[in-house]
């Protein structure tokens, strides 16, 4: 049966403290996603037993730089640098770093926005 979900906003001082609890825990990373709405909201979805725990970061468009997770789970390497190329966040530390090839697009940056 499915359970209620955790919404919690985190800075991203403290994203990798917990989302390593949340390893230690043995929660999955089950997506990580973006919006560009005002400020960059990149959302970050972890499940364990069907009971979702979801971390909200809020990025400035000014500041647009987040660690990367995927030291604590390697596939997030993956969503990071779909974030990277597609919304322009710099994400350091990424375990496969594509330096913005992972996509091929027309625009570069599409969902970047205006600052």
């Amino acid at each position: 049966m499915a359970e209620g979900q955790k919404n919690t906003t985190v800075d991203k001082n403290e994203l990798l403290e917990k989302v390593s609890a949340l390893r230690g825990d043995g929660f999955r990373l089950a997506q990580i996603g973006c919006s560009a709405l005002g400020n960059f909201e990149v959302n970050y979805s972890f499940d364990k037993d069907y009971n979702f725990v979801n971390l909200k970061l809020v990025v400035p468009r000014d500041a647009a730089e987040i660690p990367s997770i995927s030291g604590v789970y390697w596939s997030a390497c993956l969503y990071e640098n779909e974030i990277h190329d597609l919304f322009g966040i710099k994400v350091n530390g990424m375990l496969m770093d594509y330096k913005g090839n992972f996509y091929r697009t027309t625009i570069k940056k599409p969902f970047e926005g205006k600052k």
